[in-house]
């Protein structure tokens, strides 16, 4: 499964392109990862114009403390669980509701991304 289709790309770029010009820009999330094989779970907003392969949004590896940052996208893509049958998936069926920020509020008071 590709971790970032062609017109989930557009829409990541399109809002790096507008945080690198909007200092209080607050996007929803455009799609979210996750580890079937574990806690960890991404939020991500953005991709850097200047550098497709980092992605910005909510990072949760699962271990009680998620932060907002850049996650490389190939190393994520290069990630091999269960003896390489699996890897980091997008969920299909998730669509955010609300603006990062307030997933961040969620997510640092329950110590994991609430979604």
């Amino acid at each position: 499964m590709d971790l970032i289709t062609p017109e989930l790309r557009i829409l990541l770029l399109a809002n790096g392109h507008t945080a690198s010009d909007t200092p209080h820009f607050d996007p929803q999330p455009v799609l979210k990862w996750f580890n079937p094989c574990g806690a960890a779970t991404w939020l991500i907003t953005e991709l850097d114009p200047d550098d497709e392969d980092l992605a910005w949004g909510l990072c949760d590896l699962g271990l009680g403390s998620p932060e907002t940052g850049h996650v490389s996208v190939r190393e994520l893509s290069s990630i091999r669980l269960m003896r390489g049958a699996l890897g980091i998936e997008r969920d299909l069926h998730w669509r955010a509701d609300k603006p990062l920020s307030a997933y961040v509020r969620l997510a640092r008071a329950a110590g994991h991304i609430v979604s």
